[in-house]
């Protein structure tokens, strides 16, 4: 039996580790970029950069009519699929490359499954394109504007697209062989590509969720009565973050069984906070 390394940081209790997790090494954080692609959304629309209502295709090369807007895919009410066409495999995202997301925007209108606005459906297809328009907005590089709009004011540097090999923590199989995660830093990236270390993560959750140090969170946050919260999960990791008035959690695994890790975070919540 493989034992998972996981971390359980938060408000209530001193950092919880088990099976050699670290606070201080980089980890894949998945969806969890996706807040973080809102929020560059916003801050660029505060800045008068673009409008929260901007359609697409005034960004990218999409068929007009569609009705998407850069509010609907930052909500999920784009009418777009969860994935894009032709995700599949063992490495399902390392061919979705720019020349690939280019091919499905040129199409986009035969993959909308409702019209825009009239229904939410998570969509990884949707913030890849998201991403993609606030670079062709601001001609700068996805990173730079992560660090100009977010990274940078609340002064947090680990956080990155590609760390270090040797500040990489890997999940390791049967006989303790490393073993790679999904290749994310193409196309999908802006869905979920970031890596960050576990301290890092639970800075970003204090600084954007209980302390708002930029404003309100950004639209890509989930709620459920008090909790503001996001999960994500790669190939070989998950993660869950969130805050209620209370207190705040972030939990990450060294496993893509994201079902578990949300379980550990809302178990370990309900253990310190009382109705």
């Amino acid at each position: 039996m493989i034992r998972v390394p996981t971390c359980v940081i938060s408000s209530f209790q001193a950092p919880q580790i088990s099976n050699g997790h670290d606070l201080d090494l980089f980890v894949p954080i998945g969806s969890l970029t996706k807040p973080l692609t809102a929020t560059v959304l916003t801050a660029l629309a505060d800045d008068g950069v673009l409008s929260l209502d901007d359609p697409l295709e005034l960004f990218l090369p999409v068929p007009d009519g569609t009705g998407i807007t850069l509010r609907g895919l930052a909500e999920h009410t784009s009418g777009l699929p969860r994935l894009p066409p032709g995700i599949t495999g063992r490495d399902p995202y390392a061919a979705f490359d720019a020349a690939a997301l280019d091919a499905v925007a040129r199409r986009l209108d035969t993959l909308v499954t409702a019209p825009a606005g009239t229904a939410e459906e998570y969509s990884n297809l949707g913030y890849a394109l998201l991403g993609a328009a606030l670079v062709a907005a601001t001609r700068t590089p996805y990173e730079e504007l992560l660090h100009r709009h977010l990274l940078d004011p609340l002064g947090i540097t680990d956080v990155a697209t590609d760390p270090p090999s040797d500040r990489r923590l890997c999940r390791r199989g049967l006989f303790g062989r490393p073993r790679r995660d999904w290749t994310m830093s193409g196309a999908i990236l802006p869905a979920g590509g970031l890596w960050a270390t576990p301290r890092a993560a639970a800075r970003l959750v204090t600084d954007l969720l209980v302390d708002r140090r930029l404003g309100e969170p950004a639209m890509a946050w989930q709620t459920a009565g008090g909790l503001v919260w996001h999960n994500g999960a790669t190939g070989g990791a998950s993660v869950f973050a969130g805050a209620l008035p209370q207190g705040w959690i972030l939990v990450h695994r060294l496993s893509g069984r994201s079902g578990v890790t949300d379980k550990l975070a809302v178990d370990t919540l309900r253990q310190f906070v009382r109705p």
